[in-house]
């Protein structure tokens, strides 16, 4: 009964050291967070964080006078007819009198409809002239800079592993001809005559 127990208790132990285990370095790297981005808005003549190997830091520069003040976007009126562009003033004048489905009106069957989908193009008409800062590009445009070096940076690399591992090789051949010379040296050749040592 002894024997069982000890025999169950050590596979038991066997498995959950086997479960334990560390994952390999394949199945870790998968799980590797994405890319931290840190977005930053400076003015005036502050400097930038500079972007670490984790990281990519983008910055937003302003002019001094806006440090202290509410954000551009919240002082005017965005639906002011002075911040609308012509091309939203001739969308808006071809629904004039719109009634029915789709139309966003009291009047006709469906007027009732249309009215979430003409918040959402006002919404993204109001996003699309915005002067805020569209840190998505400035995103976009430090990751092209680091795409750029990217090949030569690999290529780099891949000399510098070449250039080790020729090292390497000929480091290998010098240790196997140094071992060779010595055995070539102890043994004598197989043509060489027979010599007897002179009798006294």
């Amino acid at each position: 009964m002894k024997r069982r127990s000890a025999a169950a208790f050590a596979s038991a132990t066997a498995l959950i050291a086997l479960l334990c285990a560390p994952l390999p370095a394949a199945a870790q790297s998968e799980d590797s967070p994405p890319e931290k981005i840190n977005q930053l808005i400076v003015y005036g003549d502050d400097p930038c964080p500079a972007s670490t190997d984790g990281s990519i830091t983008v910055c937003a520069r302003k002019d001094e006078s806006e440090r202290f003040r509410i954000p551009k976007p919240l002082r005017d009126n965005p639906n002011d007819s002075v911040n609308q562009g012509w091309t939203q003033r001739v969308k808006a004048y071809e629904t004039v009198g719109a009634f029915g489905t789709n139309s966003c009106s009291p009047v006709g069957a469906g007027g009732a409809t249309g009215c979430m989908s003409q918040l959402i193009n006002s919404a993204y008409a109001e996003k699309k002239q915005s002067s805020d800062v569209q840190f998505g590009k400035l995103i976009e445009e430090e990751r092209a800079k680091r795409l750029k070096t990217i090949d030569a940076d690999t290529a780099a690399e891949q000399a510098r592993v070449e250039v080790l591992e020729k090292e390497y090789e000929a480091k290998l051949k010098r240790e196997r001809d140094g071992e060779a010379k010595p055995a070539a040296q102890a043994t004598p050749a197989p043509d060489a005559p027979l010599t007897t040592p002179p009798q006294p």
